[in-house]
């Protein structure tokens, strides 16, 4: 499963093939799309970010892993991905240009062989949803840990408890929507990601067959969608996610705009 902010699970059955999503790193072209009046501001929401959105990938790639190993496939543990580890899940190049805009990025494939499994097409369909599913618990919990911080007694505003908990909060907040947010763009239907997987439950195997082999232009498709909503002046995925993602907040006590 790739996306905004993971990667995307990779069937290694008879007839398969992981799409190449591996393109030439050019960091320097990247990092000068960054204007400097505005670098500052964007190193600090990075700091924000990084922890919420390496815990967000990291469990859920390792979500995949663990829910193929329960169901009798050992591909994702003997390659070491059954692991809170993010350097085991994180792509390199991937997860960079994931910190620039617009915020598109990959983890490495979990690799997955639906031929260990009693029921394949079921199997494949746990698998996918553990991650959005993992993606879930983790805003979850960055909730309560928001919650738990926000209502801690400050006496003095410039002493160091102040100094501790902006940041702790700011950052659970940001876990919130960042999980969100992976787990919601995950379940678009866009072949490789996890909705992919969904809509191949559903449809005759011969169809599913054919959809999921789509998965190599998925990247193209995102791509795609992105610049003609560019044209048109509204985000196409965002008009999707960004509602999603508001209610799957609010449902978390977290009333803050997205």
């Amino acid at each position: 499963m790739s996306r905004p902010g993971a990667g995307h699970v990779q069937n290694k059955a008879p007839g398969r093939t992981a799409p190449d999503l591996s393109p030439c790193p050019r960091w320097r072209f990247v990092l000068a799309a960054i204007p400097m009046s505005d670098l500052a501001q964007y190193l600090r929401e990075l700091t924000v970010l990084l922890v919420p959105l390496l815990l967000s990938i990291t469990c859920h790639e390792a979500a995949h892993g663990l829910v193929a190993s329960w169901l009798g496939d050992p591909t994702a543990k003997l390659a070491g991905r059954v692991t809170l580890n993010p350097v085991r899940h994180v792509d390199p190049f991937g997860f960079f240009i994931m910190l620039v805009p617009p915020h598109i990025g990959w983890a490495k494939p979990v690799p997955v062989d639906s031929r260990y499994f009693k029921n394949p097409r079921t199997g494949m369909l746990l698998v996918a949803l553990a991650g959005p599913g993992a993606n879930a618990l983790v805003a979850a919990l960055c909730a309560a840990l928001f919650h738990a911080l926000v209502n801690v007694p400050v006496t003095d505003p410039d002493g160091v408890t102040v100094r501790v908990l902006v940041p702790l909060l700011t950052m659970a907040q940001a876990g919130v929507y960042v999980s969100l947010l992976i787990g919601a763009f995950n379940l678009l239907p866009i072949p490789p990601l996890d909705g992919s997987n969904i809509i191949a439950w559903l449809l005759p195997e011969h169809l599913a067959f054919r959809y999921l082999e789509l998965g190599r232009y998925g990247i193209l498709v995102i791509i795609g969608l992105m610049i003609l909503g560019n044209f048109a002046g509204v985000s196409l995925i965002g008009t999707v996610l960004f509602p999603v993602v508001t209610a799957g907040a609010n449902l978390m006590g977290m009333n803050a705009a997205f």
